[in-house]
């Protein structure tokens, strides 16, 4: 009983952020569209997506140490990405829009949730999306706002970085947006139980990260990219470099393959 009973709660907690989350998105927010101007409801609409995300933090026990100066408003991040708590990890220190895939858009509840919270979604390989989809980054970074995109397209075990879609980077590129690679690696328990990968299911893994007494997390804000004079494949490429480099420091990894998606 003494180790179900913090879970049970836990997850009780959980389930009340949702709904807390439900009245924020649902009530809150359009309350705010209507009462404030745009860039008042923003601000207001960024300080409780962050408040919402430092409670997650919170229950999950997450343990955050971090490196490296946090952007200027409009800068595009470029992470790594290994589990759905990346989300949690980087959008509890600052406001931002996350690109994902278009899949999350119908979960129950978080689907709803990341809709309302601005979330840019993308369908791989649907070369329409990805044109709708860089036309919605670059409105974001006029609006001065940060966008975290993962270019790998998937989540990984944390050891490896796959290629790059570099079709992501193209919005910053036309905005002179600055680009700042970031490495999320998780640590103790969490590196081998945070990856979520493949046919894993979402309350399962949940379950599973609120068993660990705590999350530890290394989040790594690495020197920004100069873009200036580049092409998308350039910046690509040097983006994936330094974030293969910083994840090298501490886990050895195989030699990747310098293949470069191009769309």
């Amino acid at each position: 009983m003494k180790l179900k009973l913090p879970l049970l709660y836990k997850f009780f907690c959980i389930i009340c952020l949702f709904f807390y989350g439900l009245i924020i998105a649902g009530i809150v927010f359009p309350v705010l569209h209507f009462i404030c101007s745009a860039n008042k409801a923003k601000s207001k609409r960024d300080r409780l997506k962050i408040h919402w995300l430092k409670v997650f933090s919170s229950i999950m026990k997450l343990s955050v140490i971090r490196e490296g100066e946090l952007p200027k408003d409009g800068a595009l991040l470029i992470s790594n990405h290994i589990s759905w708590l990346d989300i949690i990890v980087i959008g509890q220190y600052l406001p931002v829009y996350f690109v994902a895939k278009s899949d999350i858009s119908s979960w129950p509840i978080i689907g709803y949730l990341s809709r309302q919270g601005g979330t840019i979604f993308i369908r791989r390989g649907n070369k329409k999306s990805i044109k709708a989809t860089t036309e919605k980054m670059i409105w974001v970074l006029k609006q001065n706002s940060n966008i975290v995109a993962f270019p790998e397209g998937t989540t990984t075990s944390g050891n490896e970085v796959l290629s790059f879609h570099a079709s992501l980077f193209q919005p910053a590129l036309l905005t002179k947006s600055v680009i700042q690679p970031v490495v999320i690696q998780y640590d103790g328990a969490a590196k081998h139980q945070a990856p979520f990968i493949g046919e894993d299911d979402f309350v399962r893994h949940l379950i599973k990260m609120l068993c660990l007494d705590k999350v530890e997390v290394r989040l790594s804000f690495l020197p920004v990219i100069k873009s200036l004079g580049k092409d998308r494949h350039t910046v690509c490429a040097e983006a994936r470099e330094k974030i293969y480099e910083k994840i090298s420091e501490s886990s050895p990894v195989n030699k990747i393959e310098s293949n470069y998606l191009t769309y």
